[in-house]
Parts: structure tokens; sequence; C-alpha cells
């Protein structure tokens, strides 16, 4: 084994070895100083090189991540602003058959009882004509030239006459007048009936334009998804952060509930298929099976749901035929109703297993058995029952956040993978730029440790520096010499 002895040329003499090392070691470094340089300066460059490809790689990685991520986010916010769209459409049709099916009608109504009503107000102006007949009469007796008490009896019987026609005439228009005033009076309740129902239409207008104008905003942000605007863009990525947060939220409190339903069918699984039994040293079959069952009701709710056509995770199943699609949901519901019995039935025996163990420590405790109300104990019986039945479906519903989770994290996990890499490219090329610069600070830190050769380098290349000139300087003058004599 090798000691700090066997360094040492006399080891009675630390001092003076150490010292002799020391210049040995200056010696070495001072004959390897240029390619020490040049050793420090190839592995920085080399090292400052790779670092700025990997940063350069990185970048254009990043670009094409995020050029990826913003087709994915925009195709994806398309499809989705398109199913709005269709949706808003489609509400606005049924808005359309149901509500305003009726306005022709009203208003082929509405324009009768206003013609029947101008009709009526034009009848009851009318001036009666006078009779024509006495017209043509007293004219005639106006131009009999002899005077007499024939004519005059005449005039007086005709003025009678006219007395009498005149009264009955207005006998007449006043029991006219009152009847057409009865049409009138009756015809008010059409009146507000129509009014009524314009009112009602006016709201269902509004109620369309207000619908018309959501259209209008998911229109454009329709075509700023085509468009591929940064703000829509920047505005999907938010959402989809959101979404995912809310997301993962709900599939939390979606795992307690599924937490509380697989306590609730473990004990009575282990009735059903062993207690003793084991997968694994430490995994139970029992544990196992209510974990299937768990997620054989989850799946069942997810293709319940998938044919419903409320997720769409799975597009064949959308794109199937209306007939195949109902049945399928039919013996999606068949198998959700028949596990959720299932589960209830074990949540029933998970209650009597309870009892029959608290049974058995009261008789090896040699206790009493404690006088209880048949109803008070059964309340518990009765909300595992409930539970077990109620809880399968209320996992059904987990398809909705999951399909969200889904769709969100390819943009989270896109978006982040792009600012990693930015990021480290980032940190290579400063650290790229470092190492360029520390080759020059490695090379002086060489120097320092051979400052003495270094100085004696310095000392002697300056002697003959100066001997060198003054042999220069002779040769000058000397030279000078015969050419002033000549």
């Amino acid at each position: 084994m090798t000691t700090w002895n066997s360094w040492l040329f006399w080891p009675n003499h630390v001092a003076l070895s150490v010292f002799v090392l020391v210049v040995l070691a200056m010696l070495f470094l001072y004959a390897a100083r240029k390619p020490m340089h040049g050793v420090i300066h190839s592995v920085c460059a080399l090292v400052s090189q790779s670092m700025r490809f990997i940063s350069r790689w990185l970048f254009l990685a990043a670009e094409n991540v995020r050029v990826r991520n913003q087709s994915v986010l925009l195709a994806h916010g398309q499809e989705s602003a398109a199913a709005i769209i269709d949706r808003e459409f489609e509400r606005m049709g049924d808005i359309i058959r149901k509500d305003l099916q009726e306005f022709p009608a009203v208003q082929r109504k509405m324009m009768e009882e206003a013609t029947r009503i101008e009709d009526d107000y034009r009848k009851c102006g009318e001036v009666p004509p006078p009779p024509p007949e006495w017209v043509s009469a007293l004219k005639s007796v106006a131009q009999i030239k002899s005077g007499g008490d024939i004519p005059r009896k005449l005039l007086e019987d005709i003025n009678k006459s006219i007395q009498k026609i005149h009264d009955q005439t207005i006998v007449e228009f006043r029991r006219s007048y009152e009847e057409r005033h009865k049409i009138l009076k009756a015809m008010q309740p059409s009146w507000r009936s129509v009014e009524k129902m314009i009112g009602e239409m006016d709201k269902k207008m509004l109620t369309l334009q207000t619908n018309v104008k959501q259209i209008d905003g998911y229109m454009g942000t329709f075509e700023g998804i085509r468009a591929k605007d940064n703000k829509t863009e920047h505005a999907l990525t938010v959402s989809g952060f959101v979404q995912l947060a809310i997301s993962s939220l709900v599939l939390v409190i979606a795992l307690g509930g599924a937490f509380i339903n697989y306590k609730l069918i473990a004990l009575p699984m282990s009735e059903m298929v062993g207690a003793s039994d084991y997968i694994t040293d430490n995994m139970k079959t029992s544990d196992v099976a209510a974990l299937v069952i768990i997620l054989m009701e989850a799946s069942m709710g997810l293709f319940l749901l998938e044919s419903l056509r409320v997720t769409q995770l799975f597009p064949r199943i959308a794109s199937m035929e209306d007939r195949m699609r109902r049945r399928l949901t039919v013996a999606s519901l068949v198998f959700l109703i028949i596990l959720a019995a299932i589960e209830s039935s074990l949540a029933l025996m998970r209650d009597m297993l309870v009892a029959d163990k608290a049974s058995l420590m009261r008789d090896l405790a040699s206790a009493a058995p404690v006088a209880s109300d048949g109803l008070l104990t059964s309340i518990p019986m009765i909300g595992q029952m409930i539970m077990g039945f109620v809880l399968p479906f209320a996992l059904a519903f987990v398809a909705i956040p999951f399909e969200n989770v889904v769709h969100s994290l390819r943009t989270v996990i896109g978006v982040c993978l792009v600012q990693g890499m930015l990021g480290l490219g980032v940190g290579l090329r400063f650290a790229g730029l470092l190492f360029k610069r520390l080759a020059n600070v490695l090379q002086l830190t060489y120097d320092v440790t051979i400052v003495v050769p270094l100085m004696i380098e310095r000392w002697v290349i300056g002697i003959h520096a100066g001997s060198t000139g003054e042999m220069g300087n002779m040769e000058e003058k000397e030279f000078s010499k015969p050419r002033r004599a000549a």
C-alpha cells in the first residue's frame, strides 16, 4: 500500500523532499502547459457545442410539440364548439316549432278581427240617405202653379209621412248602433286574447333573440378557432386547466364514494369467496372480488352513458345504428341494476355478519343481551341496503369527469412539456456559455500553479530580447561608418 513516505526522496528531510516534489511537479506542469491548454479549450468547446446543439434540438422539439398540441387543442375546441352550436340550433328549432307554429293562425285571426272591427266602425259612421221617392214627389208638388187647398193638403200629408218615416228610421238606426256596439263589446275578450297571444309571442321572440346572441358568441369562438387566433388558443388552454382541476376534484370525490362502496361489500365477499384465500401474501381474493364488482359497475355506467351519447370515449358506440345502440343501452342498464341489487344484498349480508359477530362476542363474554327496539336496529340495515343500491348508479356518472380528464390532460401535459423543454433548453444554452467562458478561467488557473516557471521564462525572454537589441545596434553602427567615409 502506498504511503506518504514513499513519495518522499529523503524521509528524514520532509521539507526538502516536499520542495523537490513541488519543483518537479511545476516543471512537469510547465512542460505540459500548451497541451493542457489545448485539452482545456477542446473539452470546454466540446461541452459548450454539445449543450448548444441539445438546446437547439430542445427548442425545435418544443416548437413541434407546441404545434401538435395547438392542432389537438383547436381540433377538440372546434369539435366542442360545433357540438354546442348544433345543440343551440336544435333548441332554436324546437322553440320555433313548439312556440311559433301558432303565429300564422294568430296573425290570420288578428287580421280577420281587425277587418271586422274596421267594417263595423265604418258601418257605424254611415249617414242614412233620404228616401228618393219623397224627393221626387216634393219636386212635383213644388212645380204646381195654381194655389189652393189641394197642394197645401198634399204637403201636410207628405210632411206627416216624412216625420213618421224619420222617427222610424232614427229608431232603426239606434237599434242598429246598439247592436253594433254590442258586437264590439262582445269582441273585447277575443281582442284581449289576441293581445295576450301577441305578448306571449313577444316573450318567445325575446327568448329567441337571446339564443341568437348566444349562437353569435359561439360562432365568434368557432371562427377564432378556425382562424387559429392566439387569444382563442389561450382561452382554450386556460379552459383545459380549469376543466382538469374541476374533473380531478370530482374524480377524487368519486374515489371516496368507491372506497365507501368497497368497505361496504368487502366483508360479505370474504364469506362468499373464502376469507382465507389469498392471491398473494398480502392480497385477499375477497378484496380483489369486491374491487372487480366496483370496476364492473363503473364500466357498465360508462357503456350506458356512451350508448346515450352523453360521453364520446368510444366513437364506435356513438356511430352504431339507433336500434343497436338502444339494445346496448337496455343491456347496460339491466346489468347495472343487477349489480346494484347484488351489492344491496351484500350490504344486507354485511349487517347480518356484524350482528352475528356481536352476538358471538356477547356469548363469549357471558353478557346478557341488550334489549333494543326492532325498528331502530333495522335502520342501519335499511341505510346500508339503500347505499348499496344507489352508489353503483352514482359511480356510473364518473365517466363524464373521466372524459374531461382524458381530453384536458393531453392539453395540460403538452403545455407543461413545452414549457419544460424550453426551460431546459435555456438552461443548457446558459451552461454552454458558462463552459465557453470557463476555458479561459481554467487556463488562467492552470498558469497560476506554474507561476514561478512562467516568471523565469519571461525573465529569460526579456534578457534574450535585450541582448539581441544591443547586438543589432552595434551592427547598425558598424554598417553606417563605411557609408559616412564614402
